[in-house]
């Protein structure tokens, strides 16, 4: 998000809220029932909101949260996603993708995480099956 938001410009009256929707928890596989950990702080009604996504593995996770946001009454309502694994089994579409990579991949690093570690890694890797399954 922050090298996202670098790259915005300065002209731009650009206002920053979180939110934490999950599907995995400790899991590495989606339990399929999103839930959101903590909402945003401000109202969007009348808002461009633009959602920053880390990855849309099966898509649940963040067609949930995109209905969820349009019943706020947003102006508009886009988001861009850093990966998108092959063959989304929910139909969502990001309008920006980064990067898509293979749907068995366990990918960790740059802010994706595995049951809170690997978040940190100043890069994109592949989390080996034998260090999720222990």
């Amino acid at each position: 998000m922050a090298d996202l938001v670098r790259q915005i410009s300065v002209d731009l009256d650009v206002q920053i809220d979180f939110m934490s929707v999950s599907s995995y928890g400790d899991e590495s596989k989606s339990s399929g029932a999103v839930k959101i950990i903590m909402d945003t702080k401000k109202p969007i009604n009348n808002k461009h909101v633009f959602v920053v996504e880390d990855i849309i593995d099966s898509g649940l996770t963040l067609k949930y949260l995109l209905g969820v946001l349009s019943k706020r009454d947003p102006m508009s309502l886009n988001c861009c996603v850093l990966l998108q694994k092959e063959g989304s089994s929910v139909n969502v579409q990001a309008k920006y993708v980064g990067w898509v990579c293979p749907k068995e991949a366990f990918v960790v690093g740059y802010g994706l995480d595995f049951a809170g570690r690997h978040r940190c890694l100043p890069y994109v890797g592949e989390l080996k099956e034998s260090e999720y399954k222990k």
